[in-house]
């Protein structure tokens, strides 16, 4: 069962700064991730319920299985990877692991 890494980012207090590095280093580091099938990433430009617009950017990673997930994320360059988005992700940014229904 192909699952995916839903990330949420909040709004940054340096919208430049952080697509600089988002897009210079995080995005580079993601890329590297051993069993990664397919990423993507945007930016929300507008809530359509009409409330907040409480996040600024989503990436969504896909691995073949919960097993490929976990091996991708136990490399070095998983865990390089993470550690970079503990330094980068604005307060209250989340993280989710979502099974696909196909």
């Amino acid at each position: 069962m192909t699952v995916k890494l839903v990330v949420l980012y909040t709004h940054p207090d340096d919208a430049q700064a952080f697509e600089r590095h988002y897009f210079d280093t995080h995005m580079p580091l993601v890329g590297a991730i051993p069993g990664l099938d397919r990423a993507e990433t945007g930016k929300f430009s507008a809530a359509l319920d009409g409330g907040e617009n409480t996040f600024y950017r989503h990436a969504e990673l896909y691995f073949a299985d919960d097993a490929a997930m976990s091996a991708a994320f136990g490399s070095p360059e998983g865990q390089a990877t993470a550690a970079d988005y503990a330094q980068i992700a604005p307060p209250g940014s989340r993280m989710f692991v979502a099974n696909i229904d196909e």
